[in-house]
């Protein structure tokens, strides 16, 4: 008896658009890290010359970041100058005066992890 052999079942199709919820998108929406690899747990130095150039090519979205970024601090300094000035609840122009700093601290780390990846050389 000569029988064909059967096709093999095609495997089932990885979902190309997984539902992120809005915290997920909200989350890379502001921070970065989700982007890079770490170099450090790389196992060899093959891995770990792969992940620095990954970490350079990825780091041209940083400017985007540091953008997204500066409308927050200009938004919470506005905020601010807005409780403090018009409404006179010295309590929420703190509240925004102190985000305010906290986005500028934040620029100042994405402006250092820019500079560092994006001219960095290659060893």
């Amino acid at each position: 008896m000569t029988s064909e052999p059967q096709p093999l079942p095609a495997p089932p199709e990885p979902e190309q658009n997984p539902e992120l919820s809005f915290g997920q998108l909200l989350y890379r929406f502001l921070f970065f890290d989700w982007l890079f690899r770490d170099v450090n747990a790389a196992r060899d130095l093959f891995e770990r010359h792969a992940a620095r150039q990954h970490n350079q090519r990825m780091s041209r979205y940083l400017p985007v970041y540091l953008r997204r970024w500066s409308v927050l601090a200009v938004c919470d300094f506005g905020l601010g100058i807005l409780f403090e000035k018009v409404v006179q609840a010295t309590l929420l122009s703190a509240w925004f005066f102190t985000w305010s700093c906290v986005t500028v601290t934040g620029m100042v780390v994405i402006t250092v992890a820019w500079l560092f990846l994006a001219f960095a050389r290659m060893p």
